[in-house]
Protein backbone atom coordinates (compact mmCIF):
# COMPACT_ATOMS: atom_id res chain seq x y z
CA UNK A 1 0.00 0.00 0.00
CA UNK A 2 1.18 3.04 -0.95
CA UNK A 3 1.42 5.76 2.52
CA UNK A 4 1.00 9.51 1.58
CA UNK A 5 1.11 11.90 4.51
CA UNK A 6 0.15 15.33 4.99
CA UNK A 7 2.58 17.94 6.34
CA UNK A 8 0.37 21.23 6.45
CA UNK A 9 1.65 24.74 7.58
CA UNK A 10 2.02 28.06 6.20
CA UNK A 11 5.91 27.63 5.59
CA UNK A 12 6.00 31.60 6.38
CA UNK A 13 8.99 31.27 5.05
CA UNK A 14 10.80 27.53 4.71
CA UNK A 15 13.24 26.94 7.24
CA UNK A 16 15.86 24.33 8.30
CA UNK A 17 13.33 22.89 10.49
CA UNK A 18 10.91 22.35 7.79
CA UNK A 19 13.10 20.36 5.11
CA UNK A 20 14.47 18.42 8.41
CA UNK A 21 10.88 17.30 9.15
CA UNK A 22 10.25 17.05 5.17
CA UNK A 23 13.31 14.41 4.56
CA UNK A 24 12.49 12.43 7.81
CA UNK A 25 8.82 12.03 7.25
CA UNK A 26 9.31 10.42 3.70
CA UNK A 27 11.52 7.45 6.29
CA UNK A 28 8.03 7.10 7.63
CA UNK A 29 5.96 7.07 4.36
CA UNK A 30 5.76 6.35 0.40
CA UNK A 31 5.09 10.32 -0.46
CA UNK A 32 4.12 13.53 0.95
CA UNK A 33 2.26 16.44 0.38
CA UNK A 34 2.82 19.32 2.01
CA UNK A 35 0.44 21.59 2.26
CA UNK A 36 0.61 25.01 1.89
CA UNK A 37 -1.57 26.96 4.02
CA UNK A 38 -3.39 30.57 4.00
CA UNK A 39 -3.65 31.20 7.75
CA UNK A 40 -6.39 33.77 8.07
CA UNK A 41 -5.36 34.42 11.59
CA UNK A 42 -1.52 35.84 10.22
CA UNK A 43 0.02 38.03 8.18
CA UNK A 44 1.85 36.36 5.58
CA UNK A 45 5.40 37.57 4.39
CA UNK A 46 5.65 35.47 1.67
CA UNK A 47 2.09 35.31 -1.04
CA UNK A 48 0.78 31.92 -1.30
CA UNK A 49 2.04 31.08 -4.55
CA UNK A 50 5.64 32.65 -3.86
CA UNK A 51 5.78 30.05 -0.49
CA UNK A 52 5.04 27.47 -2.91
CA UNK A 53 7.46 28.58 -5.72
CA UNK A 54 10.53 28.62 -2.69
CA UNK A 55 9.03 25.20 -1.32
CA UNK A 56 9.33 23.31 -4.88
CA UNK A 57 12.76 25.17 -5.32
CA UNK A 58 14.50 23.85 -1.80
CA UNK A 59 13.14 20.42 -2.68
CA UNK A 60 14.35 20.68 -6.43
CA UNK A 61 17.68 20.83 -4.74
CA UNK A 62 16.63 16.87 -3.14
CA UNK A 63 16.69 15.02 -6.57
CA UNK A 64 16.28 11.46 -4.45
CA UNK A 65 13.24 12.69 -2.92
CA UNK A 66 11.63 15.63 -4.97
CA UNK A 67 9.76 12.93 -6.99
CA UNK A 68 7.84 11.93 -3.81
CA UNK A 69 7.04 15.11 -3.02
CA UNK A 70 3.93 17.29 -4.19
CA UNK A 71 3.39 20.76 -3.21
CA UNK A 72 0.25 22.20 -2.81
CA UNK A 73 -2.17 24.63 -2.07
CA UNK A 74 -4.66 23.59 1.22
CA UNK A 75 -7.74 25.21 1.70
CA UNK A 76 -10.73 23.98 3.77
CA UNK A 77 -10.23 22.02 6.68
CA UNK A 78 -6.85 19.50 6.98
CA UNK A 79 -8.89 16.60 7.42
CA UNK A 80 -10.83 16.72 4.45
CA UNK A 81 -7.65 17.74 2.17
CA UNK A 82 -6.16 14.82 3.88
CA UNK A 83 -9.19 12.33 2.30
CA UNK A 84 -8.50 13.59 -0.71
CA UNK A 85 -5.71 13.79 -1.51
CA UNK A 86 -5.90 9.78 -0.11
CA UNK A 87 -3.55 10.51 2.91
CA UNK A 88 -2.99 8.40 5.92
CA UNK A 89 -1.46 10.18 7.98
CA UNK A 90 -0.84 13.98 9.28
CA UNK A 91 2.70 15.01 9.56
CA UNK A 92 3.57 17.68 12.61
CA UNK A 93 6.91 18.78 13.77
CA UNK A 94 7.42 19.85 17.43
CA UNK A 95 9.97 22.28 18.56
CA UNK A 96 9.19 22.39 22.71
CA UNK A 97 6.43 21.42 24.77
CA UNK A 98 4.55 24.74 24.16
CA UNK A 99 4.07 23.00 20.92
CA UNK A 100 2.32 20.19 22.15
CA UNK A 101 -0.32 21.66 23.76
CA UNK A 102 -1.44 23.05 20.84
CA UNK A 103 -0.87 20.40 18.49
CA UNK A 104 -2.41 17.97 21.38
CA UNK A 105 -5.76 19.85 21.28
CA UNK A 106 -5.70 20.13 17.18
CA UNK A 107 -5.21 16.50 17.10
CA UNK A 108 -8.12 15.69 19.19
CA UNK A 109 -10.18 17.46 16.58
CA UNK A 110 -8.48 15.72 13.42
CA UNK A 111 -9.13 12.95 15.03
CA UNK A 112 -13.39 13.84 16.11
CA UNK A 113 -13.21 15.33 12.44
CA UNK A 114 -12.12 12.28 10.80
CA UNK A 115 -10.72 8.99 13.27
CA UNK A 116 -9.36 7.60 9.74
CA UNK A 117 -6.25 9.57 9.57
CA UNK A 118 -3.35 9.59 11.99
CA UNK A 119 -0.91 12.01 13.35
CA UNK A 120 2.41 11.62 13.45
CA UNK A 121 4.57 14.16 15.50
CA UNK A 122 8.30 14.26 14.63
CA UNK A 123 10.77 15.54 17.50
CA UNK A 124 12.56 18.61 15.82
CA UNK A 125 16.42 17.99 15.33
CA UNK A 126 18.41 19.26 18.24
CA UNK A 127 19.83 21.71 15.50
CA UNK A 128 16.94 23.01 14.83
CA UNK A 129 14.83 23.47 18.04
CA UNK A 130 15.06 27.10 18.39
CA UNK A 131 13.70 27.91 14.34
CA UNK A 132 10.62 29.06 13.71
CA UNK A 133 9.76 31.52 10.84
CA UNK A 134 8.44 33.97 13.02
CA UNK A 135 11.89 34.18 14.45
CA UNK A 136 13.38 34.07 11.08
CA UNK A 137 11.09 36.89 9.88
CA UNK A 138 11.81 39.19 12.84
CA UNK A 139 15.86 38.81 12.96
CA UNK A 140 15.79 38.80 9.23
CA UNK A 141 13.59 42.58 9.34
CA UNK A 142 15.86 43.34 11.98
CA UNK A 143 18.82 43.08 9.72
CA UNK A 144 20.28 39.80 11.05
CA UNK A 145 21.55 36.82 9.48
CA UNK A 146 19.52 34.26 8.72
CA UNK A 147 21.37 32.35 6.17
CA UNK A 148 22.16 29.31 8.72
CA UNK A 149 18.29 29.13 9.57
CA UNK A 150 17.09 28.85 5.61
CA UNK A 151 18.25 27.74 2.48
CA UNK A 152 19.97 29.88 0.07
CA UNK A 153 16.82 29.68 -2.32
CA UNK A 154 14.60 30.94 0.77
CA UNK A 155 17.52 33.60 1.95
CA UNK A 156 17.51 34.97 -2.02
CA UNK A 157 14.20 35.62 -1.60
CA UNK A 158 13.72 37.46 1.50
CA UNK A 159 16.60 39.56 0.55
Amino acid sequence: MNKIGIYPGTFDPMTAGHMDIIKRSLKIVDNLVIAVAKNINKVSLFSLEERIKIINNDISTLPEINSKIKVIELSGLLTTFAKNQNATCIIRGLRAVSDFEYEFQMTGMNYQLNPEIETIFLMTSEKNSFISSNFVKEVHKLGGDVSNFVSKNTLDELN
